[in-house]
């Protein structure tokens, strides 16, 4: 097994960020309390020893109460996607990372400043207890603030996820109404292609609902391959509609097939670019989708060469469809509020000259260097 695999094993990639943020604040905390001691010593050392000994202890205390923590998850019965849980075994664990990790940082600052702080023990055994003290009770205070931290990033991550889940309900209703009216209207005229797009449309809610059992969670998230292969089903069952008059074309770079995508956000644009554009115009068109990255930007797009319009459809308008408000609304409660003077969807249309979409993403570099390799 390699190396970055054997990590993974250990630490879970959703718990990365998470790490790296707290063992910063525990750094931070822990050059605080070096200037607080050195304050109160003296002597040619004092600073470098106020450092070793706090950076020691402030980070063997984290290693055991976070990383390790983290790596023994199953033992410790510890859930994703924080594992910030609070039982008998893990409050044993952090009494026992506590107390051995304030141990082993004061012997590795002992080994520095060449002095045994363990020596005080029998010297002054209530100055030596009250450092203990002190130490566990700074540890504890870090504990605590992490604890509710991670708590209520988990709350505002539920509310979120929730949010999103209440407007992919609105999405798959409307694109299955949508389909089952115009089923409806091929029966009438075109028994033999109303049979095969019933068979298409069995087959993209077989493959919809056998993948939102396993999509978008942290250890299988949806990704643009995932958005891309339900955009080909769903328009080849569009196909079997219009016939010659819809073409598309989906373009994914292979770097960019693993990257995460919150599920069904582009379905949206291409349904809109079908009816508002393709569908009124008397030669149809073409659709075009497309993933490409511009530095730390995602940018997909949806082109088609249908009517154009000279305004975005809205969805507030009686049999104008699902509009892009839903959409932008998507955007917010996933990546939050788009940057002053910024917008994460870009739209452009003229009569006959078709419509443009762009969606303006941060890429998440980490994605596409695991993709590359």
């Amino acid at each position: 097994m390699s190396t970055p695999n054997l990590f993974n094993r250990w630490l879970p990639p959703e718990t990365h960020r998470g790490l790296l943020r707290r063992g910063l604040i525990v750094l931070i905390g822990a050059l605080g309390i070096a200037m607080l001691n050195w304050f109160n010593k003296s002597g040619a050392n004092a600073m470098s020893q106020s450092l070793v000994y706090s950076f020691a202890i402030s980070t063997t205390i984290w290693l055991f109460a976070d990383p390790l923590r983290i790596a023994a998850r199953q033992w410790l019965l510890l859930q994703a996607p924080n594992y910030w849980v609070l039982n008998g075994r893990s409050m044993a664990w952090m009494l026992f990372g506590s107390v051995f990790g304030y141990l082993l940082g004061t012997w590795i600052g002992d080994l520095y400043a060449n002095v045994s702080t363990f020596a005080m023990l029998g010297e002054s055994p209530r100055r030596f207890w009250g450092f203990l003290a002190s130490s566990l009770a700074i540890s504890v205070g870090f504990l605590v603030f992490f604890y509710q931290r991670e708590k209520a990033m988990s709350l505002q991550r539920q509310a979120t996820e929730a949010r999103l889940r209440l407007l992919e309900t609105q999405l798959e209703p409307h694109m299955l109404f949508n389909t089952l009216a115009n089923l409806r209207a091929l029966i009438t005229v075109d028994q033999d292609k109303a049979v095969q797009m019933l068979d298409r449309l069995n087959d993209y809610l077989r493959a919809t609902l056998r993948a939102s059992r396993s999509d978008d969670t942290p250890q299988h998230p949806h990704t643009l391959h995932d958005e891309f292969a339900r955009l080909g089903d769903y328009l080849e069952l569009m196909a079997v509609r219009m016939g010659p008059r819809l073409r598309y074309t989906l373009t994914l770079p292979p770097e960019l097939a693993h990257h995460p995508l919150p599920p069904l956000l582009l379905q949206p644009l291409v349904e809109n670019a079908i009816r508002h554009g393709l569908e009124p115009h008397v030669d149809g068109g073409e659709v075009q989708v497309s993933a490409s990255a511009d530095g730390a930007t995602l940018l997909l797009t949806v082109n088609d060469t249908g009517a154009g319009c000279t305004s975005e459809p809205d969805s507030n308008r009686p049999g104008a469809g699902f509009g892009l408000a839903q959409v932008r609304e998507r955007l917010t409660t996933a990546f939050g509020p788009a940057p002053k003077g910024a917008d994460r969807l870009l739209w452009r249309s003229a009569p006959n000259q078709g419509t443009w979409i762009s969606l303006r993403l941060p890429l998440e570099t980490a994605a596409v260097k695991a993709a590359a390799h």
